[in-house]
């Protein structure tokens, strides 16, 4: 089992999203043509057919404002898929696993302290055994007292996938 909290989209902030984005647009959803958009809501790539919506999401400008954090410049906005209507979130992770992983994929580790600051980051391309890359770069990453929390990146469109916390 993973020493890591591994963080969906809050359900709250979800249903703040699927009526105004953090970008100040209207949700708008639609049937997933063909399926694989990764959904941030419950950690999972969607099915074809699915009820979806790609909204603007500021991971970071949520969670300063529950932590009285200012990240300034730091606050982004990006891309992320959710369903279009509550799903009842992430469902337990089988040990030793992290969402969207496969081997040889390419993910940024981004790491964050208390007041929203990037502190470092590290590009992982995870190994045959995708946890294992995720255990070192995050034991790495959490060694520093000063990281707060740690955003999960796509390399490839540079989006938001999910965020770690220590437990």
């Amino acid at each position: 089992m993973s020493p890591f909290a591994v963080r969906a989209v809050e359900p709250a902030v979800l249903a703040a999203l699927r009526v105004t984005d953090d970008a100040g647009r209207p949700c708008v959803p639609y049937a997933a043509p063909e399926g694989g958009e990764p959904l941030r809501c419950c950690l999972r790539r969607a099915r074809a057919g699915e009820r979806i919506a790609l909204v603007s999401y500021a991971p970071l400008r949520r969670w300063a404002a529950g932590a009285g954090a200012v990240p300034g410049a730091y606050d982004e906005v990006g891309p992320v898929f959710v369903h279009a209507e509550e799903c009842g979130g992430p469902e337990p992770a089988a040990p030793g696993t992290y969402p969207f992983a496969r081997p040889g994929v390419l993910r940024a580790v981004r790491r964050y302290d208390a007041d929203g600051r990037i502190t470092g980051g590290r590009l992982v391309e995870l190994p045959e055994v995708p946890a294992e890359g995720f255990e070192r770069a995050l034991a790495e990453a959490f060694e520093d007292p000063a990281v707060a929390l740690v955003h999960v990146r796509a390399v490839e469109h540079g989006c938001f996938l999910f965020e770690v916390r220590r437990p």
